[in-house]
């Protein structure tokens, strides 16, 4: 009887677990299979010899947990540092390029340019120092203040421009001197744990945050010498976290970007110049060191905010269409992006006529919506996915009230739209639920630069370190996904696939010949 009963039980689990991605293949190597023990040998270790002990000013800590209270944890596993931070990941498909490089590297990029200045509106001081926002940007020499300028927390200080280097040298020592300067900049560069689990506890405090970030980095991104080393910098941080494609979203809502000078206004196509020459210039070096295999390249997913009026989108349209004829390789399709759930942006069925006359003139240039972006039910947020998947989008940007909508669900199973998913809090998370209805997955991490979070390492390590279910095998098909739902054209696919197995090979022997 019992006999009987355990075999319809692995047969049921079975069945249940039929949809997902890692069952997909059945001809696993002897090395994948070998090292998908080893993975969770050492993830069972880790259970008790890390997340079951207490940790100093963490005050719970378990697998999956939220990613800003768990990160040095983390750091410190051999799941990440050994496995997941080693793995070939494939491509980034979600990355917002004003939001992609450390906050410490750019606030060390502002500090490096003699344009860089910065100024504050009012008293700073203690009682001050968590309200106020430093005003950063370029300026023209004409406009530099005399060498003998005083600081922005001098009680002389009235509201003027003080180079940045400057200020953080004169940056009152009660207020922690440089080393305060530079915490009080990165706390306004960033999210730190008490902003997002306590001070900005709701999706609409957030949100706020999150523009008042855009808000002060966005004017140093934008000037042309930091532009390029910042995009610069993010690719070759996405190589060394073993990321081997990127489609990244880039906006163009504001209309220019400046020059060196630090005043004239350039069109936004320079900004494709940009993209092209820092790219070719990364694969050029690359080759010359013999490592091409490391990099397939990066194209931009051209969006705007939600916030525009029927004509200014038909305008957006209509630029996107001619950059993608100059750019044919690098235009890799379109988005609207912003605060679903904010008052002032408007849901996808408001943009429906223009988008449907677009995808009919424009076939080569897909929609790659965000939808779904809200923890609502039947809200206009949620509503997006239903106009999202009517639209043709080909992925899905986040998706989080997906898993509410069944028929939605079979759709993007049938249709293979991906869901675009960054991991903070797995066990909150509905990523099981999508992937247990065999819809393909892409992980990503968004804007990383809010959490410090470059590359895709955490992302994979919070996927691998919540669920008992998912091994090292589902990464891997995870990885194949992100190339295989990639903008790329079929030969470029092939080419990237080729060139992934390969180092997902070599990867599986070195994993599969550890000591768990």
């Amino acid at each position: 009887m019992l006999t009987d009963y355990l075999q319809r039980r692995e047969e049921l689990i079975t069945e249940d677990r039929a949809l997902r991605i890692d069952r997909i293949r059945a001809n696993y190597t002897t090395a994948e299979l070998k090292a998908d023990e080893v993975v969770r040998s050492i993830r069972a270790r880790e259970a008790t010899t890390v997340w079951g002990i207490n940790h100093e000013h963490v005050p719970h800590q378990y697998p999956g947990m939220e990613f800003l209270n768990a990160k040095d944890i983390i750091l410190r596993t051999d799941l990440y540092s050994k496995i997941v931070s080693k793995m070939p990941k494939g491509g980034l498909l979600h990355v917002h390029q004003n939001a992609s490089v450390e906050a410490r590297t750019l606030l060390d990029l502002a500090l490096g340019h003699p344009a860089i200045h910065i100024r504050v509106p009012g008293l700073l001081d203690a009682a001050s120092l968590e309200t106020v926002l430093p005003i950063i940007q370029p300026i023209p020499v004409e406009q530099y203040p005399a060498a003998n300028v005083i600081g922005i927390t001098d009680v002389l200080y009235t509201g003027g421009w003080v180079p940045i280097k400057k200020a953080r040298e004169l940056f009152d020592h009660a207020l922690g001197g440089p080393a305060g300067f530079d915490n009080w900049v990165l706390s306004a560069f960033m999210i730190n744990p008490s902003d997002a689990y306590d001070k900005y506890n709701t999706p609409m405090k957030i949100w706020l945050k999150f523009g008042s970030t855009f808000g002060v980095t966005d004017p140093i991104i934008r000037f042309v010498p930091i532009q390029k080393e910042y995009l610069r910098r993010f690719i070759l941080s996405s190589i060394d976290d073993g990321i081997s494609y990127i489609e990244v979203r880039t906006s163009f809502f504001k209309k220019y970007i400046l020059a060196e000078d630090a005043k004239t206004k350039l069109e936004l196509r320079e900004l494709l110049l940009i993209f092209r020459e820092v790219t070719n210039e990364i694969t050029a070096e690359l080759k010359a060191k013999g490592r091409e295999d490391d990099f397939a390249g990066m194209k931009i997913i051209y969006n705007t905010l939600r916030i525009i009026s029927t004509e200014e989108l038909e305008s957006e349209l209509e630029q996107c269409s001619r950059f993608k004829q100059e750019f044919p390789d690098l235009i890799a399709g379109f988005d609207l992006v912003g605060h679903e759930d904010g008052a002032e942006c408007k849901p996808l069925i408001d943009y429906a006529e223009p988008l449907l006359r677009f995808a009919s003139q424009h076939p080569d240039i897909p929609f790659i919506f965000h939808a779904g972006e809200t923890l609502g039910d039947g809200t206009a947020a949620d509503m997006n996915l239903y106009d999202a998947i009517l639209l043709g989008t080909k992925r899905i940007g986040h998706g989080f009230s997906l898993v509410k909508h069944p028929k939605l669900m079979q759709i993007c199973r049938e249709k293979k739209i991906a869901i675009e998913r960054l991991t903070s809090s797995m066990p909150m998370h509905p990523l099981p639920i999508i992937m247990n209805q065999g819809i393909p997955v892409v992980l990503s991490s968004d804007d990383p630069a809010m959490f410090n979070s470059m590359g895709l390492s955490f992302d994979f390590f919070q996927v691998l370190v919540a669920s008992e279910v998912t091994g090292l095998l589902t990464l891997g098909q995870m990885a194949r996904d992100s190339i295989t739902y990639s903008m790329l054209d079929e030969r470029s696919k092939r080419a990237a696939m080729d060139t992934w197995e390969r180092r997902w090979a070599k990867f599986v022997e070195e994993v599969a010949a550890m000591d768990p």
